[in-house]
């Protein structure tokens, strides 16, 4: 209380005098109730407004909760109403005899009467009244909709303007049917309630509701007033203008102020002390709260500190400092007792000459580091460099600690205290410190860590009194201090606004550091730090090549039944290379074969391999045919050239060509489509082990097309045979002619019939590759497997809805062969949905397909149309639209590729692996999603 009481008297702005209980910075003319401006207004004002938008948006929501409730009673009211008089006694008979109105029109006011509805009204099927509360509306057509009624459906829905005997009005009606014994609709029932009905409903709870909230905010109210009179009285009615300059004022004397400012209780404790006191008077952290005579100070200082009496530039010599203290008392009417001392320090400046012989030295330190450090791009040394500058002219010994990923040349994202120690310099041979190459984890009490943490250099004047550095490790600790090193500055190695490490500087012999030597070190960690990010980044530019040539070619083939297939890949001595090749699974269990070539060496060609490589995995996404493929590849070779030609038009930097081979083989038929861009052909070797390279129309490389059509090869391989697809390094090379490299490839081809693909690939590298290549080398051997055709079943489907039952029944006949009797219902759903589509939308011929591969069930429909159906979210009114959103429920994969005569849908179901069974979904939530009037 008396620090912040000496505070305001410091800081008040105010000139007036001020009476012993006014409170400082406050005009007497602020007394009384609360103020505008005061802060406990202030609270209390926004207090109320909230908890007044709270209420009202609390009143709101119960109101709209009670109005809906309401409306939902009347909707359940109308219904229930409506079906009990449709199926009383005597409807059917009194609707089809001859006067109906004189039967039903007593009946149904007296039902309307006890109900309490404000209509029930009797139509026949086309919608004339036999009965209404107004007689004069009998005869006249029924407002409302009575379509879904003649369906046999009952429906409740909001009318607009029906008349009733008050006039026109908003109703909530039911509209229910009324059946022969025959199931024949013979009339139609409404029963309704007006919307002023419902809302007079509501309009009884609102006294209730308001007087709550009323309540509510009155209590609220009087909660926030009494707070803010709490406030007040802490506050003694400030603005926030004045309570943010006494803020500042109290600020600006604790740490801006060149003066040290001490304040001292009335029981000689120490209540306050600014930076500039605790620097003169070299006071403990602590202390504050605690005894002037506790402090160290000399017996004189201290009674001087604790003098009730005023003193007026006293001079007091305090350890190498003469300090010009005064002292005056604090007025026991205005605040507690005690009294408030000011410091100055009169000390003489140190010799100027002395100064400038240190700066002189310091700017030659520097310069010699811009010039010594930073000479080669490897991380280490350049770390050894900074401590190799700074042992003899600034520190008796240096250490620098990086980060493990500073090292690995890998980008840091956070300062982390585990570092390496890469660099140890001293005047000692063997100093105590841990050594180069070692990992330390430093705690976060040590200088290190703190200055990691804060980003900024620490400096540890007397390492013997600094506990945290000791509780790093005790037992080091002991040894450094006793081997003579006292003092320690950390500053963190910060480049680029990234922590990369620290820079530890250490002193023995020399004096110990000052606060003066905390800039120069920073100073000279910074240039250090830039020359080790430098080097940083080149070793990642050099990791990064590494990896790219890596990461670009799969690293495993996905998994797939139509082919056993093994591969190679070879780099070129010269480097990184682009060449390629893929396994891309496709639908209806086919795969194909990619094998591709970028021409020449180094990250550009690696990298527009790249684009290559995944252009073919998003083109192979949308089933293009081999032949349409090579020629979007081309289209985007020609691209990536214009794209890549550098502004003089020299060319540098193009794509100088590139070629591709794209096959897709069919395990159902056998079949393999081929087409080529300036690729070598494949070579083929059946099972008795002919080898032979078929004939496979060659188109211009990648990029030179020029939107020529791109003609393709088919060919019929039987079960067990060799297809093998390679990059012209393989049979190319300088020192021999290509026929000599195909002969060797195909004699190797056919003496390894009997191999696994795995072994054809070794043998014909040890057998057909150059002893020296000059290019990389792509090597890609399948094994073809056939599908058991007990496996395929294939149905043609008239053009008649009639037909979907029975093609549903053959699927699921054919399921139970396969003993797949669990993938029955969703297969049954996928077929129905898929052939009604095909029916409905599509055109003849239309064929339906199932195929049992290893893993999954696969459903095709093919017909002539090209139109592709797509999944969209029906809406809760919509009759129909829900087919393709329950196969793309059941099924694992599903969509379309179009042929030369249609398009066929297809959908994959996973048999082994987790997916959506039938058992996951209820009847009730099937249905709901499916629709009334879909059919399968």
């Amino acid at each position: 209380m008396g620090m912040n009481g000496s505070s305001r008297r410091m800081s008040s702005p105010s000139p007036q005098p001020q009476g012993r209980n006014e409170p400082p910075g406050r005009s007497p003319g602020r007394r009384g109730p609360l103020k505008a401006r005061s802060v406990a207004t202030q609270v209390f004002l926004l207090q109320l407004t909230i908890v007044a938008i709270l209420v009202v948006a609390t009143l709101l929501v119960i109101v709209v909760q009670v109005r809906s409730q309401a409306n939902e009673q009347a909707r359940e009211e109308v219904l229930v109403s409506g079906q009990t008089f449709a199926n009383s006694p005597g409807m059917v008979a009194a609707l089809d005899g001859p006067d109906p109105t004189a039967v039903l029109q007593p009946r149904a006011e007296a039902a309307r009467e006890r109900s309490g509805l404000d209509a029930v009204v009797v139509t026949d099927t086309r919608g004339i009244r036999y009965t209404h509360p107004d007689p004069a509306q009998i005869g006249r057509r029924f407002v409302g909709t009575l379509e879904p009624s003649l369906k046999g459906r009952t429906t409740v829905e909001s009318a607009e303007g029906p008349i009733l005997p008050g006039g026109e009005s908003d109703v909530v009606q039911s509209v229910v049917p009324v059946f022969r014994p025959n199931g024949t609709v013979a009339g139609i029932v409404s029963t309704s309630v007006t919307v002023k009905h419902v809302d007079r409903d509501v309009a009884r709870r609102l006294p209730v509701l308001f007087g709550t909230a009323g309540g509510a905010l009155v209590v609220a109210a009087g909660g926030a007033a009494l707070v803010s009179r709490r406030l007040r009285h802490q506050t003694h009615g400030l603005g926030p203008v004045e309570m943010t300059r006494m803020y500042e004022h109290h600020d600006a004397v604790l740490h801006s102020v060149r003066e040290g400012v001490l304040i001292v209780g009335a029981d000689g404790r120490l209540l306050l002390a600014n930076d500039e006191a605790r620097r003169l008077l070299d006071l403990p952290a602590d202390a504050e709260r605690r005894h002037v005579g506790e402090l160290g100070l000399a017996p004189a200082t201290a009674r001087l500190l604790t003098s009730t009496e005023a003193v007026t530039d006293a001079v007091h010599l305090v350890g190498d400092r003469l300090l010009a203290v005064n002292v005056r008392p604090v007025d026991p009417h205005s605040g507690p007792a005690g009294s408030v001392a000011t410091l100055r320090d009169s000390t003489e400046l140190r010799a100027l000459a002395g100064r400038a012989e240190l700066a002189r030295e310091r700017l030659q330190l520097l310069y010699d580091a811009g010039v010594g450090i930073g000479t080669t791009l490897d991380v280490a040394r350049t770390a050894e460099e900074l401590a190799e500058i700074a042992v003899g002219r600034f520190a008796d010994f240096a250490t620098v600690e990086l980060l493990d990923a500073v090292i690995r040349g890998d980008e840091p994202h956070a300062a982390d205290t585990a570092m390496r120690r890469i660099a140890v310099r001293g005047v000692q041979a063997d100093p105590p410190l841990y050594p180069a190459g070692e990992t330390v984890h430093f705690v976060p009490a040590s200088p290190i860590a703190q200055g990691l943490a804060a980003g900024h250099a620490v400096l540890a004047a007397d390492l013997a009194g600094t506990q945290g550095w000791r509780d790093q490790d005790p037992e080091r600790a002991q040894d450094v201090l006793d081997a003579g090193i006292h003092s320690l500055i950390t500053v963190p190695l910060r480049a680029r606004g990234v922590v990369l490490g620290c820079a530890n500087f250490w002193r023995s012999e020399q004096e110990a550091f000052t606060q003066d030597d905390v800039s120069f070190a920073e100073e000279l960690s910074a240039r250090a730090a830039l020359s080790i990010d430098n080097a940083r980044r080149y070793a990642r530019e050099h990791a990064v090549a590494v990896t790219l040539q890596r990461s670009l070619l799969p690293r495993a083939l996905p998994e797939q039944s139509a082919l056993d297939v093994a591969h190679r890949y070879l780099p070129a001595e010269a480097g990184v290379g682009g060449d390629w090749f893929d396994v891309i699974p496709l639908p209806g269990a086919r795969v194909a074969l990619v094998v591709g070539d970028v021409v020449g060496h180094g990250l550009h060609a690696a990298a527009t391999m790249g684009r290559l490589r995944t252009a073919v995995h998003n083109f192979s996404a949308l089933d293009r045919a081999p032949d349409e493929l090579i020629g979007h590849l081309d289209e985007l070779a020609a691209r990536i050239d214009a794209d890549e030609a550098d502004p003089e038009g020299v060319g540098e930097g193009m794509m100088l060509g590139a070629t591709c081979l794209y096959a897709i083989y069919d395990p159902v038929t056998g079949r393999c489509t081929l087409a080529r861009a300036g690729h070598p052909g494949p070579a083929v070797v059946l099972p008795d082990g002919t080898a032979e390279f078929p004939d496979v129309p060659v188109s211009p490389p990648l990029g030179l097309g020029g939107g020529m059509p791109v003609e393709t090869a088919e060919l019929q391989l039987p079960e067990g045979a060799t297809l093998a697809l390679y990059t012209d390094g393989l049979v190319e090379d300088r020192h021999r002619d290509l026929d000599i490299g195909l002969a060797l490839l195909s004699d190797t081809l056919a003496a390894t019939v009997d191999r696994t693909p795995d072994e054809v690939c070794r043998a014909v590298l040890d057998a057909v590759l150059p002893e020296r290549p000059a290019d990389d080398v792509a090597l890609l051997v399948a094994r073809t497997r056939r599908i058991d055709p007990d496996r395929v079943a294939e149905w043609d489907v008239p053009a008649d809805p009639a037909a979907v039952s029975r093609v549903r029944s053959d699927a699921t006949r054919k399921l139970a062969d396969w003993d797949l009797d669990e993938a029955a219902f969703a297969t049954e759903l996928v077929v129905s949905e898929l052939v009604t589509n095909a029916i409905r939308y599509g055109s003849e011929p239309i064929r339906l397909r199932l195929l049992h591969d290893r893993n999954s069930l696969i459903c095709e429909v093919a017909d002539g149309s090209s139109t592709s159906p797509h999944l969209r979210r029906a809406k809760s009114t919509d009759e129909g639209g829900r087919g393709l959103f329950l196969v793309a429920r059941f099924a694992e994969r599903w969509g379309t590729r179009y042929t030369s005569r249609g398009k066929v849908i297809w959908t994959e179901q996973s048999l082994h692996g987790p997916g959506r069974t039938p058992e996951a979904e209820s009847e009730e939530s099937l249905l709901d999603q499916w629709g009334d009037d879909t059919e399968f």
